[in-house]
């Protein structure tokens, strides 16, 4: 049987950054010049982004911080004077410690609430993170703090980029193929702002730009049991894909730094997006026309280049430029607030039309790597009075 995203949630930090005020942050350090003042001024606002979400309260504005509210485990980011500075990298990995499990948390919670799942029913756990590194790790302590078996098998996609999330739903698939009676929690939590500073680097500057913290989850399985009982919509997961790009290995790369990671984002991406994502998706799609795009916004530039590369119609991306939008580049979690936004859209006013829609998934991550997945959205149907939720072990919504 084919495995379906019954769920996906979301969750961000309560600080909310204007975009305007970051570029004014960056662009009015001591030691910015006049070049990079305009290099930041002009990524910026490039960027087609109003606000995102940091974990770094001190980033925002006072009236945006949160009542009460500090900056966790004291990360000196900003001074007194409103000066950047450099932590290094341990403090920077210390505040994801103390900050990334409550969103993996939430996320993974908000899932389960909106599949009508309940955490003993959980048999296996994926996380996803490029932005911390700890061990115990963000499995372990997604089992503890929502209260999951402490039988739940646990797998962890660790630095793998932006593009993450669609590997870990197809490692998600492959458990189900492999368990008919798995139910797999996929959570991917990432926290970017950690690792902003200063430069003068181009590079430095466009990820500062776009890049913001954030969660999302996913709940997936193929049981029979499970599926009986669920009368909201789902993603069936069809297929999925990975091609590397012919270059672009030195053009997007993430590494470690003495103070925090240092996300390498040449203009060549969009570029050879451009050129070679025909290729990629032709392939993949092998014919099929899909009725939607979920496209992972590494930025606005990137988005242009896929919607003229694959020659789509101008509200194609509608999505993905919406959540670029209000939330930024949240790394491998983004693809999950598009896809979330399209299993809960409305497909028309007739309940008992069994409606469905092709969706074609694509996402970036280092190398450069593109990854897809087709999937198809079933809409909501009717409950069936003689399927009882005590029978499926399902709680009301």
């Amino acid at each position: 049987m084919t495995a379906s995203i019954l769920a996906i949630g979301t969750a961000v930090p309560p600080t909310r950054l204007p975009q305007d005020h970051v570029r004014d942050l960056f662009a009015q350090q001591p030691d910015v010049d006049r070049l990079t003042r305009r290099l930041v001024h002009a990524a910026f606002d490039a960027a087609a982004i109003d606000t995102r979400h940091t974990v770094l309260s001190a980033l925002a504005p006072h009236p945006l911080r949160p009542p009460g509210d500090a900056t966790p485990g004291g990360l000196p980011v900003v001074d007194e004077h409103g000066v950047l500075q450099r932590p290094t990298t341990g403090a920077r990995n210390a505040a994801y410690v103390r900050t990334a499990p409550a969103l993996f948390a939430a996320a993974g919670r908000d899932a389960l609430d909106r599949a009508g799942l309940s955490p003993g029913e959980v048999t296996h756990v994926v996380t996803v993170s490029c932005t911390g590194l700890f061990a115990p790790g963000p499995d372990y302590r997604l089992v503890r703090d929502l209260g999951l078996p402490a039988t739940t098998e646990r797998f962890h996609l660790g630095f793998v980029g932006c593009a993450a999330a669609l590997p870990a739903l197809r490692l998600a698939d492959a458990l189900c193929a492999a368990r008919p009676e798995a139910v797999v929690l996929v959570v991917c939590a990432e926290l970017c702002t950690l690792h902003f500073r200063p430069s003068a680097d181009p590079e430095q500057i466009v990820a500062a730009s776009v890049f913001a913290d954030g969660a999302a989850s996913a709940v997936v399985t193929a049981a029979p049991h499970v599926l009986a009982g669920h009368d909201g919509p789902r993603l069936d997961l069809d297929r999925f894909a990975t091609t590397v790009t012919s270059e672009g290995e030195d053009d997007m790369a993430w590494t470690i730094g003495d103070h925090g990671f240092e996300m390498t984002l040449s203009a060549e991406v969009p570029r050879i997006i451009g050129r070679e994502i025909r290729a990629a998706v032709g392939g993949f799609l092998a014919g099929d026309a899909p009725d939607a795009w979920a496209v992972h916004p590494g930025g606005r530039s990137v988005l242009d280049r896929v919607e003229s590369g694959l020659s789509l119609p101008p509200d194609a991306l509608a999505v993905s430029r919406r959540i670029l939008r209000d939330y930024g580049n949240m790394s491998s979690a983004t693809i999950l607030f598009i896809l979330a936004e399209q299993l809960t859209a409305p497909v028309g006013d007739d309940v008992d039309t069994a409606a469905t829609r092709r969706i074609a998934a694509l996402a970036f991550g280092p190398g450069l790597t593109v990854e897809s997945a087709l999937l198809t959205r079933h809409a909501a149907r009717p409950r069936r009075a003689d399927v009882p939720l005590s029978s499926v072990g399902a709680v009301a919504p």
